[in-house]
């Protein structure tokens, strides 16, 4: 019979079960399709986090397969005991607080603002509030905003765009009660970073999704490129949405509240019939273990794995594939305007930033060196040249 040992690991400063067994495709097989199992360079092993579920998952799984578990050493093993975090304070308000509160949620929701934005603003100005304490807000002046500002959010390093959203809650707060001593619209937000995004090209999207191993993780890499999907539109995208007839995918209730239509590329159905078959999803495209939404950390973790494996030195994210799926779309000499409109960009400005990151007209262009060296080339001079090597120049050897 088959034999797997399971054993404690401690990898990357947190206990797993490790998976240790002689080489076997099968038994690596069947450990590859289970979401929970990773496999680590540095042991040499599979692995998954140390929990009682994990464990039991693992011997239930490997059992099936009539496999012999040996899970010895993880009897007598007791996971170390965490130091114990120290705990938020708890910010204590007034009835009158929570009214104002109260009042500051249903604007939002007056102003049609999404609920993820509602949270937000929400937890960002239960900070202000409870700074202002038992002050009227008709009575708040500019320097008050100013000090805030410069106490609680620039104090904590929050990244730009965090930023950006801490002083629109502000805005819509004072709005809201129209304080006298106060110009809303002076107030004003850093400006937007402006980087150009991370693009991968197509051979590195190629060896992405040939390193990528699990038939369900290449699926969802795949899915997330050929759409140009944002991570939030793959784990929120059902089976209904998904016409393999007509090859297009509906993108619901995406960001900005807007619905779009996308295409279904030709060369994903033998993978997407492939995936749909082996792991039978219910309801949404890419299940959890127990059914549900997927996990978008997991696919941040998988990613990063597969890149490992292609021996992609780029820092890259699930937005990555859809900033290349974009800019690969320009080089192929689609109009922009469709572009925008398979993205969902509500605004042309947005989609613009890739005809900067694009190769297509960027390559047309010479470099003035090119055009020095070209004349260099050109000419009858035997005499020695910048950059040139020292022999003669008719062996017009660069380098």
């Amino acid at each position: 019979m088959k034999k797997v040992t399971l054993f404690p690991l401690l990898h990357r400063n947190e206990w797993q079960i490790g998976i240790k067994f002689p080489f076997d495709q099968e038994i690596k097989t069947k450990l590859q399709k289970l979401d929970v199992v990773k496999w680590t360079r540095t042991h040499s092993c599979f692995y998954s986090l140390y929990t009682p579920d994990n464990k039991q998952l693992l011997y239930n799984k490997l059992r099936e397969g009539k496999i012999f578990v040996d899970y010895s050493e993880l009897q007598n093993f007791k996971l170390p005991a965490k130091e114990a975090k120290q705990p938020q304070p708890v910010l204590e308000f007034s009835p009158a607080q929570k009214k104002i509160m109260h009042e500051y949620v249903n604007y939002l929701r007056g102003q049609r603002l999404s609920e993820s934005s509602v949270r937000t603003y929400y937890s960002f100005v239960l900070k202000f509030v409870h700074y202002v304490g038992d002050r009227q807000v008709s009575e708040l002046r500019k320097r008050d905003i100013e000090l805030f500002v410069e106490q609680y959010i620039a104090a904590e390093n929050y990244a730009l765009s965090t930023h950006r959203q801490w002083i629109s809650a502000l805005k819509h707060f004072l709005q809201l009660y129209d304080t006298e001593h106060i110009d809303v619209n002076k107030i004003k937000r850093p400006s937007k970073s402006r980087y150009l995004p991370v693009v991968l090209s197509s051979q590195e999207i190629m060896k992405l999704l040939q390193a990528t191993r699990n038939l369900k993780h290449r699926a969802i890499l795949a899915m997330i490129y050929s759409g140009g999907l944002r991570i939030g539109e793959l784990l929120n995208l059902k089976l209904a949405h998904i016409d393999i007839h007509r090859r297009q995918i509906f993108v619901k209730n995406s960001k900005g509240r807007k619905d779009r239509m996308v295409v279904l590329a030709e060369s994903m159905l033998p993978l997407l019939k492939n995936y749909l078959s082996t792991y039978v999803p219910r309801v949404f495209f890419a299940e959890g273990l127990y059914g549900g939404a997927y996990s978008p950390q997991s696919i941040r973790t998988f990613l990063a794995d597969s890149c490992r494996r292609a021996g992609i030195k780029k820092r890259v994210t699930p937005h990555t594939l859809r900033h290349s799926y974009a800019t690969h779309m320009l080089e192929n000499g689609v109009d922009i305007r469709y572009i925008q409109e398979l993205l969902g960009h509500s605004k042309p400005e947005t989609t613009m930033i890739y005809t900067h990151v694009s190769r297509k007209d960027i390559l047309k262009i010479e470099s003035p060196l090119d055009v020095m060296v070209k004349q260099i080339y050109k000419s009858d001079l035997e005499e020695d040249h910048l950059l040139l090597p020292p022999q003669h120049i008719a062996d017009k050897q660069l380098y």
